[in-house]
Order: C-alpha cells, then sequence, then structure tokens
C-alpha cells in the first residue's frame, strides 16, 4: 500500500480540469476556502500568497517547487516526488494560471540528483499530453516546468536564499521587504511552494474546499505528510490528519515509552513525554514534517550536540546572531558534557538563543536555538547532572 493514500487517490489531471474551467479569482478563493497552509513548516496561508503574486503588475511571473528537502529527518518529499510527480507539476500548472505565470521552475535538492531523469521523463510525458507547453488541453493556457539542481546546501531551504541561488549567486537570504511575491526571481513576481504544498493544491480543486476542511482542526485544515525516524518499529512516511497528537502518532509508528519526539527537525521542539497529548497542528507544534523518535536510552545533550553541529556547518555566515550565536551554543553543549557549565553561563546561552530568535535575518538563525531552549526546559536534571557541584 503506498504510504499517501489520499495522493493515490487522485484522479488523473482532474483538479487541471477543473482550474481550467475557473477563472484565475475563483481558483484563488477555492485555495483561499480550503485554509490550506504552506506544508513546508512556515504555515504561510497559500491561497493569500497566490493572490498577491496574482495582484502584482509583471508581464513574466514565476511558480517555484521548492523541493530543496534539507531538514535533518525529513524525506517525505522525495517519496511524493518518486510516487506523485504529476500531481506536484499539475499543482504547479495550476498555480501558473492562478497567478498568470507561463514558467515553473522545480528546484531540486543536490542530493536528489538520481530523482531527475524520472523527473524529466514525467515532464516529457506531460507535455505529450498537452498537460504542459502552449495551449493546455486546448485551452488558452501556457505554462512549462523546468528543473534547476540544488548544490546541497540547507539554507536554500529559504525562499530568497533559494532565488538567490537560481540566479547563479551565493545562496544567501535577502532583506525583506520586497517579498519574492512582488519581486522574485529575476525581480519577476515569484511563488514559492513547497513539494507537499503544490501536491496538496492539486488534491483541493478536484475534490474541492469543503473535502478539505473537513480533516484536521479549524485553524490547521487537512492531512499532513510526516516523515518518521528514530527510536520506533515503523518509521517511514505516513499520512495523518492535521490536529493528531503526539501520543496517537507514537502509537501509530510503535514508538511508545519514548524519552522525547523532535517535531520539525533540527531546527524543531523537543517535546518529553510529559507532553506528549500536545497536538501536532500550527496552533500548537507546527512542522514541516519531520519527527524523530527518542527512546530512553538516548542522552539529550549528544541529540543537541548532533543539531547544532549541523547548524554551525550550514550556516550561510551572513549575521552575527547565527554564525556567532551558534558556535556559543554548541561550545555551552560540549561545557555542560564535561561538567564544566555553570547554571548561571546556561541562562546566558539561553537569554543568547532567544536573542538569536529575534535577531536573526532568516529562519535557519531563528529557528536553531529551538531545540536547545527546549531540551534546557524539559531536561534541566538531565543536562545538570553530570555537573560538578563547584561550579
Amino acid at each position: 500500500m503506498s504510504p499517501l493514500p489520499t495522493f493515490s487517490t487522485m484522479a488523473p489531471e482532474a483538479g487541471l480540469k477543473k482550474a481550467l474551467s475557473l477563472s484565475r479569482p475563483d481558483i484563488i478563493e477555492e485555495v483561499k476556502n480550503s485554509g490550506l497552509k504552506g506544508r513546508g513548516g512556515a504555515g504561510f496561508p497559500t491561497g493569500m500568497k497566490w493572490n498577491f503574486a496574482a495582484a502584482a503588475r509583471a508581464e513574466e511571473k514565476f511558480i517555484i517547487c521548492n523541493a530543496d528537502e534539507g531538514e535533518p529527518g525529513t524525506f517525505k518529499d522525495r517519496v511524493i516526488l518518486q510516487e506523485h510527480a504529476d500531481l506536484v507539476f499539475e499543482g504547479m500548472t495550476i498555480a501558473g494560471k492562478a497567478v498568470g505565470a507561463t514558467q515553473g521552475i522545480l528546484f531540486l535538492r543536490g542530493e536528489y540528483t538520481y530523482l531527475r531523469p524520472h523527473l524529466e521523463a514525467v515532464l516529457a510525458k506531460r507535455r505529450e499530453q498537452k498537460f504542459l507547453g502552449k495551449q493546455i488541453l486546448g485551452s488558452d493556457l501556457e505554462f512549462d516546468i523546468r528543473i534547476f539542481m540544488g548544490a546541497g546546501a540547507y539554507i536554500c531551504g529559504e525562499e530568497t536564499a533559494l532565488i538567490e541561488a537560481l540566479e547563479g549567486f551565493r545562496g544567501e537570504p535577502r532583506n525583506r521587504p520586497p517579498f519574492p511575491v512582488n519581486t522574485g526571481f529575476l525581480g519577476r513576481p515569484s511563488v514559492v511552494n513547497n513539494v507537499e504544498t503544490l501536491a496538496s493544491a492539486a488534491c483541493i480543486l478536484q475534490k474541492g474546499a469543503d473535502w478539505w476542511k473537513a480533516m484536521g482542526t479549524e485553524k490547521s485544515s487537512g492531512f499532513k505528510i510526516f516523515s518518521i525516524s528514530g527510536d520506533c518499529q515503523k518509521p517511514g512516511v505516513y499520512e495523518f490528519p492535521m490536529g493528531i497528537t503526539v501520543a496517537q502518532l507514537l502509537k501509530e509508528v510503535a514508538g511508545e515509552g519514548a524519552k522525547a519526539v523532535q517535531v520539525g527537525g533540527a531546527s524543531g521542539q523537543c517535546i518529553p513525554a510529559s507532553q506528549f497529548e500536545r497536538t501536532i497542528a500550527f496552533e500548537d507544534i507546527p512542522t514541516g514534517g519531520s519527527i524523530i523518535v527518542f527512546g530512553q536510552q538516548r542522552d539529550m545533550l549528544d541529540v543537541l550536540h548532533n543539531f547544532l553541529d549541523f547548524f554551525v556547518d550550514e550556516s550561510c555566515g551572513q549575521c552575527t546572531p547565527c554564525r556567532r550565536g551558534n558556535v556559543k551554543l554548541l561550545e555551552g553543549v560540549e561545557l555542560l558534557k564535561e561538567g564544566q557549565c555553570s547554571m548561571a553561563y546556561l541562562k546566558e546561552l539561553c537569554a543568547l538563543g532567544e536573542t538569536m530568535q529575534i535577531a536573526s535575518k532568516c529562519g535557519l538563525g531563528q529557528s536553531s536555538p529551538s531545540a536547545f531552549l527546549s531540551v534546557v526546559h524539559n531536561f534541566r536534571a538531565e543536562i545538570m547532572g553530570r555537573t560538578p557541584s563547584h561550579v
């Protein structure tokens, strides 16, 4: 059975055919009414983003699919592209009509080079079937898609750094405003959506906003695709409705008895067992889809060291809070492991982490302290237990 049952039940191109019968405002209104929010983790309302780009005045616009899946513990977009690339490209084409774009770009993670032949074959077949190109399905819609290979930089998961890379520059976040929906790729209005978001939009056009809203919660409608790994008996890619509790999710993957669950990858929150009744939703614990289960045997300082070592390596170095802050947090973890970190210094590190969340330029620096702060808050006795009393 496919790990993505809902995507598997979609009728081929039914969403695109429906979109061709609607006006641009009606397409956007359908997506707005569904309450679909970005599945990459940020949770920005998709219909609102499309509307901003549609309202921008320009002769040329772009739809960009962010397939730079670099968050540690995340691998669900890879599966979507392997099994349901047509649905992703259909969503891009629908978005193209909605905002008035004729060109789409799939920004594919450098480590996913092996997927490119498959994706190019899917695109070629779509052109043959008149799902791409000029006069799509006999209409006046023109839209085509090309693939751009990333270079393996985590920072390019941030939409403006991704656009910089597309333009041939070093992947670094831009100052905002202006936002990509007004001034994006080549200075043109550009919609950047995650792989799962675009596939979900195609489903919504086929089944309708009410179908999507019947799942999930009032503020987090629909279903979500999760990448689940770590100390559980049934790791893999799962589809669950938004609003599922951590405890319910652990039961599904045979991960009961866990010490903690990292929701949202390395940049997410570390949830202790005492909080497993919390819900995975934008109003409680948001996530791009990564779930890492930690068993009772795991040392939380080892977990933190692994995460922060990753962020030190992946920081673009553009802003000081991120460039220096992650180094200091990593040094703090090493002091904790050696039993040489005082409670006073730990408080200073926490204050540094909070400053990084506010002062960093992009989502990397703003979210990289999250795991540190949540582990310190929820596992203080464990991490301070090895500190000598005289320190």
